[in-house]
């Protein structure tokens, strides 16, 4: 299967870079990403923390093998490509950023280590833009935004009775792991990342996130988590930020479907969604897809999923119901979020529903994020989208993260209200 990913993504790559647009000025930090080297992709041991080779990896991650030391799986595009047509020109987006005045796209791509940034408005493409010589064709690495397509699973088992109740305690569906804290915590929780389990997440090969990492490398996420066992709080009491429990669901959801999360997915949500490409996600070495991140799609697929989000789970150009609406706007109403789960609360800025972040004020707007600049931004009532693959030089990414939601607020503004 690798040597046919490989070909196949040989052939997108010449077909579509007529298309990308040409670059116009040197991207920051070109050579400490690797541009002299041909932006090269690392191994399974360096592509994460590796800054020479984060551009080359964080557009290649499916295709590096032993990754999560488990398989790459593949989630087959449409035979029917949800369209996506292109405005004839580029809208003259202006936002306002502290201490400089009023900001263009040109401004902020100068500055940020962005790899792509695509808008989409009511299914027209108003923006897409390329960096460090990446093209349409590439596929990006979710990082964390993989936790949100786990949710979406869960919704959609959940309709079809494979899971009987979201009040359910995980070891019900996944048996490997009964007896283990995790095991013990109820769906709906985990959906919240609220196990009360102590779980540090830094991103500096020390800390829980590494530890439990190396553990679901070895033996599997199922096993690994016997090694989260001290509960600091009442589970649904607090929020506390946990890859680990999105490993957890993507185990129930593993069980609950009878095998692979990527042929349950691409059955339920890629195929019927319309994508373009196929998308690439990793297993660990059970088989068990690493619901925490380690899914790879074009920009443009990761825009169709945000326009299907959009649309409340509804196919925009067939009208077919993909995702359950119900399901999707428990998930990401902050409305209807619990006090702890608040924007404000959870975070200091956004709230967390089910996998997704929510942003503060009276209108529905959530978020798909992952590190290092990782997002798709979703307004429904706009139907209006933006997604961005970054290579930003820390995981926490706080400059960009900052500018780009400067840079949302900008694009909302544009055509209507925050």
């Amino acid at each position: 299967m690798q040597a046919s990913v490989s070909r196949r993504f040989a052939l997108l790559t010449l077909l579509s870079s007529s298309l990308a647009p040409a670059r116009a000025h040197a991207a920051p930090d070109e050579l400490l990403l690797g541009a002299k080297q041909g932006y090269p992709v690392g191994n399974a041991q360096n592509w994460f923390f590796n800054e020479a080779v984060r551009v080359g990896s964080f557009s290649h991650q499916g295709e590096i093998p032993g990754v999560f030391n488990g398989q790459v799986r593949e989630l087959p595009a449409a035979a029917s490509p949800m369209v996506l047509r292109k405005a004839s020109r580029e809208p003259a987006y202006r936002w306002s950023l502290e201490g400089r005045g009023a900001q263009t796209v040109d401004d902020y791509l100068n500055r940020q280590r962005v790899m792509g940034l695509l808008v989409l408005k009511d299914g027209v493409v108003q923006l897409e833009r390329y960096q460090y010589e990446r093209q349409p064709s590439h596929r990006f690495v979710s990082h964390s935004m993989a936790k949100s397509i786990v949710s979406l699973g869960i919704g959609l088992a959940l309709e079809e009775g494979r899971i009987a109740s979201l009040d359910d305690r995980a070891e019900r569906y996944a048996v490997g792991l009964r007896g283990t804290l995790y095991g013990q915590t109820k769906l709906r929780n985990l959906l919240r990342m609220a196990s009360g389990a102590r779980f540090a997440e830094r991103y500096d090969g020390a800390d829980d996130f590494s530890r439990f990492g190396r553990a679901a490398a070895r033996e599997g996420v199922e096993s690994a988590a016997a090694g989260i066992s001290e509960r600091l709080a009442p589970e649904g009491s607090r929020f506390n930020y946990s890859s680990a429990e999105a490993s957890m669901l993507a185990a129930v959801l593993y069980s609950a479907v009878g095998g692979s999360l990527s042929a349950y997915m691409g059955r339920r949500l890629w195929q019927p969604m319309g994508a373009e490409t196929s998308a690439l996600w990793h297993t660990d070495r059970a088989g068990v897809e690493a619901g925490a991140g380690h899914f790879n799609a074009t920009l443009r697929d990761y825009a169709r999923l945000g326009s299907l989000l959009a649309h409340d789970g509804r196919r925009p150009d067939t009208g077919a119901q993909i995702v359950p609406t119900d399901y999707l706007i428990e998930a990401t109403d902050a409305r209807l979020h619990a006090p702890p789960f608040l924007p404000g609360q959870a975070h200091s800025y956004f709230g967390f529903g089910y996998q997704f972040w929510t942003f503060p004020g009276k209108v529905r707007r959530f978020a798909m994020l992952g590190v290092y600049g990782q997002c798709i931004f979703v307004d429904p009532q706009l139907k209006l989208v933006m997604v961005q693959a970054a290579a930003d030089a820390s995981p926490m990414g706080e400059s960009l993260n900052a500018e780009s939601e400067a840079l949302w607020r900008g694009l909302v503004t544009h055509y209507g209200a925050w």
